[in-house]
């Protein structure tokens, strides 16, 4: 079982940036794929987008598409979620989660997540 800890979030302008990491540990991280979850205040769970086992092959919302991309580096066992021309809706906190399947677009079907971490897109 994988253990997921986000960080790397905070408070930016519209139309900023920031890249949001998740570092694991305990298993073999390569071995899942891994998605990008957020949820704003009285909002349900949104999936945001995820990564297969490889960096080369990703799936994202059309929310997403065009300014956020996700990457991992297998090495480092991380996964990171850039967010460029940030938007005050995407205010929330981003959560990563593993998957043994892709793509897997269902919070459900991820067995494992991380703690969360706070975006407040702001001017």
């Amino acid at each position: 079982q994988v253990r997921l800890v986000e960080s790397g979030g905070g408070l930016v302008q519209p139309g900023g940036s920031l890249r949001l990491s998740c570092a694991a540990s305990g298993s073999t991280f390569s071995n899942y794929a891994m998605g990008w979850f957020r949820q704003a205040p009285g909002k349900a769970r949104e999936f945001v987008g995820v990564i297969a086992w490889s960096d080369t092959v990703a799936f994202y919302a059309n929310s997403a598409k065009g300014r956020f991309t996700i990457s991992r580096d297998n090495a480092k066992k991380t996964a990171y979620l850039q967010m460029n021309t940030l938007k005050p809706e995407d205010t929330a906190v981003y959560y990563c989660a593993a998957a043994n399947a892709y793509p897997v677009q269902n919070a459900s079907g991820y067995h494992t997540w991380g703690q969360g971490t706070q975006v407040t897109v702001s001017s």
